[in-house]
């Protein structure tokens, strides 16, 4: 063979390639390009609806999540329908690495089984304040597979779903009110009588204590060192922290204006003198 022979035969080749399937591989990449861009440009549009936006914000990054693999699902199956792929052979060999994948992918199955019962079942939302598999933080996001909470401390924490949904969730921001419980040590020299009086005058006198509701203060326990006082009171959520910080702080300046004492641990020994 000479080499004009060879290079014609290489460009019949090529030429019977672009005409076979080179067009194809084309339509299939712009497919996939176009088709990408089209996702995010249709999960934007979608956000800005009037009836998306009234969605919970915890079922809204759910749902995102979720179309958003479904359609770029849809993209590849339409670009591996053009390259001439049979359809039925593409999706026998897909379900079965999908099992073979599912097997190996257990936890991330359990996960999205877990954001789907977060999703039905709505224990806590975007926003909310939680305590739950050994980590509490502030809702960021509620994705397909996990929850982002951010700390006090301002970290980030990603929560997998299926860790959650089978774990006692503490939800502090559902409710409007909350209960601050303290307990404070007095001496046994102390007039108890007048210890409640100050500490319930204490409790009563904060502004941010919600005054439709009694403060609680009672005897405990009598302990080794110390009577054990404790004083309950009712805030807005909201007004927890600050109020639980702004009384621990108080007590101390209350007891020592009203010469009542706060022991510290103490052992007494007593000696008997041997008699003659």
């Amino acid at each position: 063979m000479t080499i004009e022979e060879f290079f014609s035969t290489i460009g019949t080749w090529l030429t019977d390639f672009v005409m076979s399937f080179g067009f194809k591989l084309i339509g299939a990449i712009l497919v996939l390009v176009i088709g990408l861009k089209s996702v995010k440009w249709i999960l934007k549009l979608i956000r800005k609806t009037k009836k998306f936006e009234t969605i919970d914000p915890g079922a809204e990054t759910f749902i995102i999540s979720f179309l958003g693999i479904a359609l770029r699902l849809i993209v590849i199956l339409t670009a591996v329908a053009i390259l001439g792929v049979p359809m039925t052979n593409f999706i026998t060999i897909l379900g079965s690495a999908g099992l073979a994948v599912g097997l190996a992918l257990q936890g991330s199955l359990s996960n999205l089984a877990g954001g789907l019962m977060i999703l039905l079942f709505h224990p806590f939302g975007i926003g909310d304040f939680i305590d739950s598999a050994g980590v509490s933080g502030t809702v960021q996001e509620i994705n397909i597979l996990y929850t982002v909470l951010n700390t006090p401390d301002n970290i980030r924490i990603v929560v997998p779903n299926g860790s959650l949904s089978n774990a006692t969730v503490k939800n502090y921001s559902v409710n409007d009110t909350r209960r601050v419980d303290l307990e404070f040590g007095v001496s046994y020299k102390s007039d108890l009588k007048q210890v409640i009086s100050v500490l319930q005058e204490m409790g009563a006198s904060h502004e941010l204590v919600l005054k439709d509701k009694d403060v609680f203060v009672k005897i405990s326990s009598y302990d080794e060192s110390q009577i054990t006082i404790k004083l309950r009171v009712w805030v807005n959520a909201s007004d927890y922290w600050t109020v639980y910080f702004d009384l621990t702080e108080k007590a101390k300046e209350v007891f020592d204006a009203n010469d009542i004492e706060i022991p510290f641990p103490q052992l007494d020994v007593h000696f008997d003198k041997e008699k003659d």
